[in-house]
């Protein structure tokens, strides 16, 4: 503060001084420029003003040149005041350089004086430097040339003063995470950088020895061997001492020096030079000393320092080769938390190394990487270990590193001329013997390619273009196989350059023979992982590389099916970025139309994106891009996808900013990029009126009565377009900011009566959205609001917003209560003073604060403690009508997340009556938390005693009987009864307990974080006194130690984090001693004895600790950590008293949940794995305790273990592991915790002579080996050493440890090996059945092989070659297939076993195999029944496997004979067989074979009238239905054939399907698979003879598809429609009979309320339905219909009936029946009865579905269809009879809307109806039947004025709907758009229509 003081003093003095002078105005503009920029709190403000000042520099410096010293000085003075103060920002203070250096030209001596005189004061003799001192000297040590002339004369206090200070702040350790000593550290360092030639006879001259320097360097050895606990500030010491060493003047005595520093631990003095340094004996290695020397040296250590010779060695020496290199490799080893920095070192290394080569060489005289040496094995195995350890933020280390080991390597050889370069291949083929899913592999895949060639490296990895591919669909595999791709086509490119000087032609032709393949199938995956990471990744890079390439991708993608047209969208926009332009006409806008509407959101976020890209951002839309994206966007805006909303967002971003700088270059009068000549004046009003329209659409969807999806969309639509329309500056914001020229468009925009951004409808919007149930949609309109908005609203609506917020807060429904939150929010944020006077705050004194936002929290805290006094004399009444939440939020809101109070608190003159409302603040809340907890345990206020643990869930329900009696009158507690659900009074007293305690956590928590970081004024009093933050302390502790409910302690925990992190991290000691002293109480109540259980994993306990130990710094040594989970470790492994209670909780088992909780926290991360191995083991020893308890809480520390050690997953495959991390990988950063489970598989593997002994932590070692990927087969593997212990798990009486076993060896061997590990296998199976001694040895060996041969995902596996040898001992033992082997378990695994080599035998033991199969099953009586007399376990697995095999089989070979023969079993009623054919069917197991899908097919439509009688199990009912379906899921499989299959029995199966249906009650999925065969049949037989099966199916259908029925049954409904619904109102529409058009048209109501039903599934699967209405049924499909989204889907069923069955009367009928009838009066009448809420609401059935919106897209339909009222009598009826019933009802609603809305009275209820969805409903109805009564009193003219209770002509009723609409609007109810959706391409494109 004094430096803020000093500047503006010394500004107040330059501008009086100039005052009268002639360059007055200039110097006042910079000095106001100067203040501005200290004044701002935000870079981007600092920067703008300096910026400006700057230029006023310029000028002012030619004036100042003819002036003398003296009128010069008071300026220079002036500036550099403030650039002292802006010593904290580097740029700010390099700008004030700039702007002190050119006001000084011509005077440098006079500024060499000044900063002389400034920084004088600071280096005072013997005085500790302050951190804002510390910054000084740094900054103008290292930006200003006058500061460090100045620091140059003054070397030697400079160095007493540093020497002074670092010594201080070692002895007094001021913050654990404060930058003291890291400043004083980073000073030295500048100082030996900077002034090298004057530091060096300090050091190394006998003559200026510096004693200060000596000590200065004893202190900075200090730091780096761990005195100072900040790793950082170690880390820096390490770079100080290195350039301090390159000072020495010969290269010589630095590396002796330096080595003199690694040895530093062996010696008893340090000689640095002429410096001496003692081994003080505070100098204890810690293992991280040589990480920071070693870091330090290669950092910035001179080249020939690094390469010189050391004398001291026998040999030719040098630090470079050995010393820092064998110290890199012992801190590889090393498991310590600085991963990173070790792999950065590694890579300097290499980089020093590169660059010293010449003098090594020179020094050495021979190669240093030479083939065979050991530097080369070690460096490429450390190189090797480093890229398979999975680090963030290491993957540019470890790509450097191989990049470099490879450069090295090439240099070598091309220098010494070595043509023998195997280092290159044997990288390879260790790439290639890891799986695909290692990334580690891909990083040295790209440094090979350029040394051994594309070609090369493809032909040894054939496999490598698949692998890619899958890479592509795993996001972290896909950046680091991209670059692999990128590597191989460029160097393909290189070599056909180099080789032929080929035509970009022939170089796009030679890439599609080798990448097309590739990029092709990617490009129209339906996943859209992997076709977006391939458009992104590979076409655009490939395009710009090759624009060749486009033809052949091109020719691609020509078709019309989904994924064709998904591959064109994504290549035509990666063509339209590089190309510029793209003309949308013909066949491109027809396809692109197509896309547009397509149902998939990839397709049309891709269409979008190709409309809205542009490589110039002034590039003007035109007239077709603006026509499709007026269609496109109101269609798009009720998308369910959160992703889908934002990348739409983005696409109307780019479109705005091209409008936005196209319109500014038209008004600069530059004609914008691609614009024509002439059209200037029509796209700048096309752009205007689109900006108007799209605003319109976004305050439209905005209504209560919208979705949640169309209220957010809508309000994402309006932050771009007020980011991006607006002269709105955000400052913290770095893009994006708008134009300097933006007023100019604006000024343009408003005069054509658009843009008019603030009005008052717009403003209402926003206020309807603060009232909404979600945070997401309040938070960003709040935030909308504040941003943009007027920085005052309109008193009468603040007024109005303030009664509604008191309001809501009141409310026990938590939504609402927040929702009051955010008002209050926005209240204090939009209001000024005056405004604050007028709104009826509690507080007395409240009016009279000096600052609002003081007052409003006055007033909020007095509305809390009122809450509270209420809850003190009855809770029930308190949680109806008065909880605390609300009010608590809004406190947390109000003083956390709004700046002006933040900055008020910081300001001294109202420091005092801050901190004293925060103290009264944290007193409130503790009494509140006290009371509402010891409510819950039947205890009297917040003086009672406090239990050590939670109350039960029993104990709770007491008190809170209790307290509903007493609520109640204490006459009524023996009225009620018992009930299993909880009543209303429960959960109002529930939910006020558990969210109050948990906003209170949040609330002190975020007080902590806020008010104890930034620094307080000089001399004023912390705003959180010691004794409210332990009073707040003692709350957490309450809150986490007596609360069982787990939204409470997860709320209460991320303050409580907060608020350990603000206190261990502040400098004040009895502040850090809070945390400390709780996490000792805590541990040492939890090895105490526990009056009560702790139940839900320890309740809260665990938590209490979670958040104490996260609140340490990442970069200290995390001392609370250490100690908590080394007391916890002591603790679990104590041995369990002999007679415990299993009612209550053993500190054992405590102890091991707070382990689990420790693992699983998220804050912790790579801290706690360096305790991984002990917690490893104590979780297995805990699986085999005799306690449940401990062994319940073992399994769940090691699961979560598990995941922490193995990351989280980061693909759900079935079959494919979680991480590709190796298991040499995971040894390589665990080898300790290799010893652990290498010792229990010894153990379980020894074979126990007296019988069965159990293992229970076997299974756990299993499960975690089996979910690692192999890795490669290098010598002297430590996975080698899992081998043998798992092989002898084959014969382990236990089949689950068998299969896990046989899992776990996969990662142990390496790929390479894995052919002969199975033939060893193979050759130890039985070749005899003499030979056969253990069953279980067999089948275990089975499983393994099994698991061997089962080819990992994304790869082919072993090829049939290789596995020749394996498969001629399987034939040697083809016994065990037979009879012969009588165990059928065994049979069937050998089996398996087979199945998997199929292409490997010979022709003779295939024919076997089948033969074998062939008699087993053959022999099977009906009824599965084998022939024997008695029943042979695991018979029904073998025939099954059988089954499946043969299935396999016949898919593979597509042989009819193998088809023939699973036909035939098919039909044996053999339900085992049966099932097994079914179930290998639905799963599609073989992949596709269209010979047997039919084949099956038949046969099923054959037996399913014989099955359907029969009945006989409801599961193989429906897996035979289901089997059916999945073979006839494509239509056009269905065939004549398939007809006649039937025989005349389709109607009879149909009858009986649809009375399944209708009259029984088969459970959900039975009626599924019923109801969607008997659309499969009815589909294929519909004649008119069948109108009374299509009658009942039209009725099951309409039962099905209501909304309240269940997601199962709406589904089936919506398949069925797609099935057979298109056939059948095809066939009505082209019908004879009339009686058929009514089930058209029911079929369609069915289709529009499945279109809007709220599950995506149900809606994707009728649109099918719709999809294919659409198509033109003249014209052939083009090769398969365009499914297309959902309201297009709306739009082309209303479009249908409009043109298709408009005259039927039944169509007007139907559709009014969309408009719901709600009772406008009644809920107008509700919001002005000021009812209390209710705790529960009734739930929407639909909630996706929007009956306002759907209004309005009926409208137009309905008008025209009442415009055909004249020229039909059936139609001319029904609309009477609609007039007559409906239209009396709305001209009332209407005069009573005129009536509500035209009164006073209506302010006191309006705010609140801004928020209501029922009323948005109800009015947005009645109007829209309001314009359709309009409309049929004109068309039925003289008929209508015989309707009873009209008495109004249309020209009356459309004014007084007018009038009406005007009164709402102005209210801000029922908004509309001013035009169309979709205007014609004839109407102006303004928007101000």
């Amino acid at each position: 503060m004094a430096a803020v003081a000093g500047a503006e003093r010394e500004a107040r003095a330059c501008a009086a001084f100039y005052g009268a002078r002639g360059l007055a105005g200039l110097v006042l503009s910079c000095l106001r420029c100067l203040r501005q920029s200290a004044g701002s709190t935000t870079k981007r403000c600092k920067d703008k003003h300096l910026e400006e000042a700057l230029k006023l520099s310029r000028v002012l410096s030619k004036g100042l040149q003819a002036l003398g010293e003296a009128e010069v000085q008071p300026l220079l003075r002036c500036v550099l005041a403030f650039q002292m103060e802006a010593t904290s920002s580097s740029s700010s203070f390099q700008k004030l350089e700039q702007i002190v250096t050119q006001l000084a030209v011509g005077k440098e001596d006079l500024l060499a004086r000044e900063v002389g005189v400034l920084l004088a004061g600071l280096a005072l003799q013997g005085e500790v430097l302050s951190p804002e001192d510390l910054q000084s000297v740094c900054m103008f040590m290292e930006e200003s040339r006058p500061g460090r002339q100045h620091w140059r004369q003054n070397l030697a206090p400079l160095l007493q003063c540093l020497a002074t200070t670092l010594h201080w702040v070692l002895q007094s350790q001021p913050a654990p995470g404060g930058t003291w000593g890291y400043l004083a550290v980073k000073a030295c360092l500048q100082l030996f950088q900077a002034l090298p030639k004057d530091v060096a006879p300090l050091a190394w001259s006998a003559a200026g020895k510096s004693e200060a320097l000596q000590s200065l360097l004893g202190l900075l050895l200090e730091v780096a061997w761990g005195k100072a606990p900040n790793k950082d500030t170690r880390l820096l010491a390490g770079t100080a001492l290195s350039m301090l060493v390159n000072t020495a003047p010969q290269p010589e005595h630095g590396a002796s020096a330096m080595l003199a520093l690694f040895q530093l631990p062996d010696q008893g003095e340090l000689k640095f030079g002429e410096l001496a340094v003692q081994a003080s004996p505070v100098l204890e290695p810690d293992g991280l000393e040589k990480l920071v020397l070693t870091r330090g040296l290669l950092t910035c250590c001179k080249m020939d320092i690094l390469s010189c010779q050391l004398e001291s060695f026998t040999h030719q020496a040098c630090l470079l080769l050995d010393v820092v290199f064998p110290a890199l490799c012992a801190l590889t080893r090393e498991q310590k938390d600085c991963h990173y920095y070790c792999f950065q070192a590694c890579a300097l290394w290499l980089q020093r190394l590169r660059e010293s080569l010449p003098a090594v060489w020179r020094l050495m005289g021979t190669r240093v990487l030479a083939q065979g040496t050991e530097l080369l094995e070690q460096l490429t195995q450390l190189v090797w270990d480093n890229a398979e350890t999975p680090v963030e933020g290491v993957s540019e280390f470890i790509h450097s590193s191989f990049r470099l080991l490879l450069e090295i390597y090439h240099l070598e050889c091309q220098h010494f001329q070595d043509q023998e370069r195997p280092l290159y291949q044997q990288m390879l083929q260790r790439v290639v013997s890891m799986p695909w899913q290692i990334k580690a592999r891909y990083v040295p895949l790209c440094a090979i390619v350029p040394y051994m060639g594309s070609q090369q490296v493809l032909d040894a990895y054939p496999d490598l273009p698949q692998h890619l591919l899958s890479c592509f669909s795993t996001n972290h595999l896909c950046p680091a196989a991209a670059e692999v791709y990128r590597a191989l086509v460029r160097q393909q490119c290189a070599e056909r350059q180099d080789g032929q000087r080929g035509t970009e032609a022939a170089l796009a032709e030679q890439w599609a023979l080798r990448w097309l393949p590739l990029l092709a199938p990617a490009l129209r995956s339906p996943l859209p992982i992997l076709q977006s990471n391939a458009a992104n990744h590979l076409l655009a890079w490939t395009l710009r590389q090759l624009p060749a390439a486009q033809e052949p991708l091109a020719a691609q993608f020509s078709g019309w099916d989904t994924a064709s047209l998904r591959a064109w969208v994504s290549l035509l926009k990666v063509q339209k970025s590089v190309a510029g332009a793209l003309p949308l006409q013909g066949e491109v806008l027809e396809r692109l139309s197509c896309c547009l509407g397509a149902r998939e959101e990839g397709i049309r976020l891709a269409a979008l994106g190709l409309l809205c890209c542009s490589p110039s951002t002034n590039r003007p839309l035109s007239g077709t891009e603006v026509r499709l994206l007026r269609e496109f966007l109101p269609l798009n805006l009720n998308c369910d996808s959160s992703s889908f909303r934002q990348l739409l967002q983005a696409a109307v971003r780019k479109v705005l900013v091209r409008l936005r700088d196209s319109s500014l270059a038209q008004l600069r009068g530059k004609a914008p990029q691609g614009a024509e000549p002439g059209e200037g004046a029509g796209q700048l009003a096309q752009a205007v009126g689109f900006v108007e329209w799209l605003l319109q659409l976004g305050i439209t969807s905005l209504s209560p009565g919208s979705s949640y999806q169309r209220k957010k969309t809508g309000l994402l639509l309006l932050a771009a377009i007020l980011e991006t329309c607006t002269d709105t500056w955000s400052p913290e914001r770095k893009k994006g900011q708008p134009p300097r020229t933006m007023a100019m468009l604006l000024s343009y925009a408003r005069q054509s009566g658009c843009w008019d951004f603030f009005s008052q409808p717009n403003l209402l919007a926003l206020l309807s959205c603060l009232q909404d149930s979600t945070n997401e949609i309040r938070d960003l309109s709040s935030e909308l609001l504040v941003r943009y908005f007027p920085s005052t609203l309109p008193e009468p609506i603040i007024l109005a917003l303030f009664q509604l917020a008191q309001d809501t807060l009141g409310s026990p429904r938590v939504q609402e209560a927040e929702a009051g939150a955010v008002l209050m929010k926005t209240i204090l944020q939009k209001s000024d003073s005056g405004t604050m006077k007028s709104l009826a705050l509690q507080a007395k004194a409240a009016p009279m604060l000096p600052n609002r936002g003081l007052c409003f929290a006055q007033h909020l805290l007095h509305v809390l403690q009122e809450q509270y006094a209420v809850a003190c004399q009855d809770l029930l009444q308190a949680a109806a009508t008065a909880p605390m939440h609300g009010a608590i939020a809004a406190l947390r809101r109000c003083l956390l997340q709004v700046p002006e109070v933040a900055a008020s608190m910081r300001t001294a003159e109202l420091a005092q009556s801050w901190q004293e409302l925060l103290t009264r603040l944290v007193t409130t809340t503790r009494d509140i938390t006290s009371f509402l907890l010891a409510a819950l345990q039947s205890q009297k206020g917040p003086g009672a005693d406090e239990q050590a643990a939670a109350p039960s869930f029993a104990d709770m329900g007491n008190a809170i009987g209790a307290l509903i009696a007493l609520g109640k009158g204490q006459g009524q507690e023996e009225e009620e009864e018992d009930s299993v659900l909880l009543s209303e009074e429960h959960s109002l007293i529930l939910t006020c307990c558990w969210v109050s305690v948990k906003e209170t956590g949040l609330l002190l928590g975020g007080l902590a974080e806020r008010l104890l970081a930034p620094a307080l004024p000089a001399g004023s009093q912390p705003l959180l006194p010691l004794a409210a933050l332990q009073m707040a302390a003692r709350v957490f502790q309450e809150i986490l130690l007596r609360c069982r409910h787990w939204g409470a302690v997860e709320g209460c925990s991320m303050g409580f984090t907060k608020f350990c992190a603000a206190l261990l991290n502040h400098p004040d000691v009895e502040l850090q001693a809070i945390p400390q002293t709780m996490l000792e109480q805590g541990l040492e109540a939890l090895s105490g004895p526990r009056s009560s259980s702790i139940t839900r994993r320890a309740a809260g306990f665990p938590m209490l600790f979670l958040c104490i130990v996260s609140g340490e710094a990442p970069a200290q040594a995390r001392p609370l950590l250490t100690r908590c989970v080394r007391t916890l470790l002591a603790l679990a492994t104590t041995a369990l008293p002999q007679d415990w209670d299993q009612t209550l909780d053993l500190p054992q088992v405590c102890a091991l949940h707070v382990l689990q909780t420790l693992v699983r926290g998220a804050g912790l991360g790579g801290a706690l794995l360096r305790h991984a191995t002990p917690m490893v083991a104590l979780a297995l020893q805990g699986l085999g305790s005799p306690c449940w308890a401990m062994r319940n809480a073992a399994i769940q520390l090691f699961s979560a273990l598990t995941s922490r050690l193995l990351g989280q997953p980061r693909r759900r495959v079935e079959g494919c592991p979680m991480e590709g991390v190796s298991l040499q990988a995971f040894l390589g950063q665990h080898p300790k915790l290799g010893a652990v489970l290498l010792g229990e598989l010894g153990t379980a593997a020894v074979p126990v002579p007296g019988g069965l002994r159990l293992h229970p932590a076997l299974h756990a070692v299993l499960t975690l080996l089996a979910q690692l990927q192999p890795g490669a087969d290098g010598p002297g593997s430590p996975s080698a050493r899992f081998l043998g212990p798992l092989l002898g798990l084959a014969g382990s009486p236990i089949y689950a440890v068998r299969a896990m076993a046989a899992k776990a060896l996969v990662p142990v061997v390496p790929l390479p090996r894995r052919r002969g590990l199975l033939l060893q296998l193979a050759q130890l199976l039985p070749a005899v059945p003499g030979e056969l001694r253990s069953h279980n040895t067999v089948h275990g060996r089975l499983l393994q092989m099994r698991a061997l041969l089962a080819p990992a995902p994304g790869t082919s596996g072993l090829s049939a070659e290789a596995l020749r040898p394996v498969a001629l001992q399987l034939e040697v033992r083809g016994w065990l297939l037979t009879p012969a082997q009588r165990c059928p378990l065994l049979r069937a695994a050998f089996l398996q076993v087979l199945a998997l080599l199929p292409t490997s035998f010979s022709p003779s033991f295939a024919q076997s195999i089948r033969d074998a199969i062939s008699t087993e099953l053959g022999s099977l009586p009906p009824g599965g029944k084998p022939g024997c007399a008695e029943p042979q376990v695991g018979s029904a697995v073998l025939h099954q496997t059988m089954a499946r095999f043969l299935c396999s089989e016949a898919a593979r070979l597509a042989d009819s004979e193998w088809i023939s023969a699973v036909c035939s079993l098919l039909r044996q009623p053999n339900p085992d067989v049966q099932l097994a054919i079914l179930s290998w069917v639905t799963t599609g197991e073989g992949g596709t074979c269209e010979e047997l899908e039919k084949a099956l097919g038949l046969t099923l439509l054959e037996s399913l009238g014989s099955v359907l009688r029969e009945r006989r199990d409801k599961e193989f009912l429906r897996l035979y239905l289901e089997a059916l379906l999945h073979l006839y899921r494509d239509p056009s499989s269905w065939s004549q054939e398939a007809s006649r299959k039937l025989q005349g029995s389709s109607a009879a199966c149909l009858e009986m399907l649809l009375h399944m249906v209708e009259a029984e009650c088969p459970g959900p999925d039975l009626l599924f698979q019923a109801l969607c065969a008997a659309s499969l049949l009815l589909a294929h037989r519909f004649e008119d003879k069948d109108s009374t099966l299509v009658e009942r199916w039209c009725m099951a259908l309409e039962e099905c598809s209501r909304s309240a029925s269940s997601e199962v049954l709406r589904l089936a409904a919506a398949c069925s429609l797609q099935t057979a619904g298109a056939n059948v109102v095809q066939r009505c529409r082209h019908t004879t009979c009339p009686s058929l058009i009514p089930m058209a048209l029911r079929l369609i109501n069915i289709g529009i309320h499945l279109l809007q039903d709220e599950e995506r599934e149900v809606r994707h699967e009728a649109l099918g339905f719709a999809s294919l209405l659409q198509q033109d049924p003249s014209k052939p499909l083009r090769g398969s219909c365009i499914f297309v989204q959902d309201n297009v889907g709306i739009t082309g069923l209303l479009q249908l009936l409009l043109a298709e069955f408009g005259e039927h009367p039944e169509t007007f009928n139907l559709l009014v029946q969309h408009l719901p009838i709600l009772d406008l009066r009644g809920i107008v009448e509700e919001l002005e009865a000021k009812k209390a809420a209710s705790l529960y609401r009734e739930d929407e059935p639909n909630s996706f579905a929007e009956p306002a919106v759907l209004a309005q897209q009926l409208l137009p339909v309905l008008l025209q269809l009442l415009e055909k009222v004249p020229a039909d009598s059936s139609l001319h009826a029904a609309a009477l009879r609609w007039l007559a019933a409906t239209g009396p009802g709305v001209l009332r609603d209407l005069r009573y809307c005129q009536h509500c809305w035209s009164q006073e009275a209506a302010a006191c209820w309006g705010m609140k109806a801004l928020g209501c969805a029922k009323l948005d409903v109800a009015v947005a109805v009645l109007l829209v039947r309001a314009r359709l009564v309009a409309q049929a009193l004109q068309v039925l003219g003289e008929s209508a004025a015989a309707v009873p209770g009209l008495g109004c002509s249309t020209q009356e009723l459309e004014q007084e709907l007018e009038l009406v609409q005007g009164l709402l609007a102005q209210n801000g109810l029922a908004p509309t758009l001013s035009q169309g959706h979709v205007p014609a391409e004839s109407e102006p494109p303004s928007g101000a229509a």
